[in-house]
């Protein structure tokens, strides 16, 4: 399935919403942590007007350990599955290409890779046998080690070239290019300059063909400019980072909260 198969809104950027079935995700860890949990929680946000789900079952905060891929799929492919059938179009957040493979399977639409394909050597190949949207996001090392690696002279012209190549990856893989998306991972191997630089630049990201999805929400790049130690208490600063990211034309915002992002596009498309 391809991405313009999607139904997917045109004429505005997309909210992507964040179920994390996880215990240790940054903002929202253990919340959502029962299946039932987690399927009232993606219920809630359909009746929101969320766009697309996105599932994950492993954290990917900076200095997250790995779980085991029978744990991962444990913990998200009930949830796909029961949501899938109640309408909603899901992502599976996930760097494994068999959990990408069985996401698939139970109904997910699209792969949402944080490695781009490098944490697991057979993930390119296998999201261009399954022939679905597949998300490239932009990192150095993983989750244990990244913040080591925020290291620039240039970091815009870094981090657009590292993206080219994970395109480059991706389409030798055999992914279409009407498939991929972009991400420049904010706050992945990443300090808060770098962040910044990034959002002032997105026309950038755009201009290299590809939707664009920015993960922002309630990040701590965002509590260090406000001062807020806690992650729910950065909420109001991600509202004003997706009119950002709206005004910038990016395809989608990836959040935690629904309906005031969905207010925030709305606004910002009245006065564009």
């Amino acid at each position: 399935m391809a991405l313009s198969d999607l139904n997917l809104a045109q004429n505005r950027t997309l909210v992507m919403g964040i179920l994390n079935v996880t215990p240790d995700s940054f903002a929202d860890g253990g919340r959502f942590s029962s299946h039932e949990s987690a399927i009232a929680r993606g219920l809630e946000m359909m009746s929101e007007g969320v766009d697309i789900i996105d599932i994950g079952g492993e954290s990917t905060r900076p200095g997250a350990e790995r779980v085991s891929a029978d744990v991962e799929q444990e913990r998200i492919i009930g949830v796909i599955s029961s949501l899938a059938k109640a309408g909603a179009v899901i992502s599976v957040d996930t760097k494994r290409a068999d959990t990408a493979k069985l996401a698939i399977s139970a109904g997910a639409k699209i792969v949402n890779d944080v490695s781009a394909g490098v944490a697991d050597p057979l993930m390119l190949t296998t999201v261009a046998q399954l022939n679905v949207p597949y998300i490239a996001m932009h990192t150095r090392g993983d989750s244990i080690n990244m913040q080591s690696q925020a290291i620039y002279a240039d970091v815009l012209a870094e981090v657009l070239s590292e993206i080219k190549e994970r395109i480059q990856m991706a389409i030798s893989a055999g992914i279409s290019r009407q498939n991929l998306i972009i991400d420049p991972g904010l706050g992945f191997a990443k300090e808060s300059e770098h962040n910044w630089t990034i959002l002032r630049n997105l026309e950038k990201f755009n201009d290299l063909g590809f939707p664009v999805l920015v993960g922002g929400s309630r990040k701590r790049f965002l509590g260090a400019l406000t001062g807020s130690q806690n992650p729910d208490d950065r909420e109001y600063a991600s509202i004003a980072l997706t009119t950002h990211c709206a005004n910038a034309g990016v395809w989608g915002v990836r959040v935690h909260s629904v309906k005031p992002h969905r207010d925030a596009i709305a606004v910002a498309g009245e006065l564009s």
